[in-house]
């Protein structure tokens, strides 16, 4: 472990971090995003959620530094009474578990795909291909919709209610997939051709093993990139999903719904309750979009 973290520390990598004050300030903005989104339930002031201690004669209290502000509320309270330092806390748990689950999830449906389209080639390559160009004609967030709608139809209210998160999670997921897997199929069509690749085949090695171990390692780095990047972007979508009022339930609220709430209220004077979820979301978004840009230069050998 210790002689990991030794190599690490020397690496290009973590020289070109350490060079960067705009990467690193990213990164400790990200990092206060996710702590505070992880720890929310025992650091938050207080629970939001929590109905038996939601007080609505303390509804509408602006910022603690104002001058009818209290200094239980810094952020200042909703419609409802709730803390809405506290509500973003726990908002961006749902906004953090769904932009991470749904890139996860497009990313190995997209990395899968990719792989076996540009190794194996012929019609499978062309079938895959030709629905990736067909879904990219759409805008990801307009196949998301579709997909969240189709659900609510076909089920009902009820049952979409428990399972909306992952609606949401498969809705988003299922948009991005075709970026990770024509990445990995162009680089997975360089790889295959290489003598790696031609020795082990002649030594024996199936195609899933090699595709697996010896393929798979070389093609993962525009995969990261693409990756981080798309995280910005599944968070994204799930605000607009949630601010439209088809993302996840009002019993999991997250930034976007916050943010919906908040724009209820914004031109009778209580701006407190929209601006600060939208400023969490910019700042998140913002953040994990500049590490992805020097991860990017960073892993490029052309720039070092």
């Amino acid at each position: 472990m210790v002689a990991t973290l030794r190599r690490f520390f020397d690496s290009d990598l973590w020289w070109s971090f350490t060079r960067s004050p705009i990467t690193m300030l990213s990164a400790v903005v990200a990092l206060v995003c996710i702590l505070g989104a992880l720890f929310a339930p025992w650091i938050a002031p207080h629970n939001p959620f929590d109905l038996a201690s939601l007080n609505l004669l303390d509804a509408f209290k602006p910022p603690s530094w104002t001058e009818e502000g209290e200094a239980q509320y810094l952020l200042g309270t909703d419609d409802q009474g709730r803390d809405v330092l506290s509500a973003i806390m726990y908002g961006a748990r749902v906004s953090l578990l769904v932009g991470l689950s749904a890139t996860i999830f497009a990313t190995t449906l997209g990395v899968t795909l990719g792989l076996l389209a540009g190794y194996l080639g012929g019609k499978l390559d062309a079938l895959l291909m030709r629905i990736c160009d067909i879904q990219l004609t759409f805008p990801s967030i307009l196949v998301a919709l579709l997909i969240d709608g189709v659900v609510r139809a076909a089920l009902p209210r009820e049952v979409h209610d428990q399972i909306a998160l992952f609606v949401v999670i498969f809705a988003i997921g299922i948009s991005e997939w075709p970026k990770f897997a024509r990445t990995v199929r162009g680089s997975t069509m360089v790889e295959r051709n290489k003598e790696y690749v031609q020795a082990a085949r002649v030594i024996g090695v199936t195609p899933p093993r090699i595709m697996l171990f010896h393929v798979l390692p070389n093609v993962m780095g525009p995969v990261l990139v693409i990756a981080t990047l798309n995280l910005g972007l599944a968070i994204l979508s799930e605000a607009t999903l949630s601010f439209l009022g088809v993302g996840v339930p009002p019993t999991q609220p997250s930034l976007g719904t916050l943010i919906r709430i908040g724009n209820d209220f914004l031109f009778s004077g209580e701006w407190w309750i929209t601006i600060f979820p939208g400023v969490t979301l910019i700042a998140m978004v913002l953040s994990v979009n500049l590490l992805g840009d020097w991860l990017r230069d960073a892993l490029n050998p052309k720039l070092r």
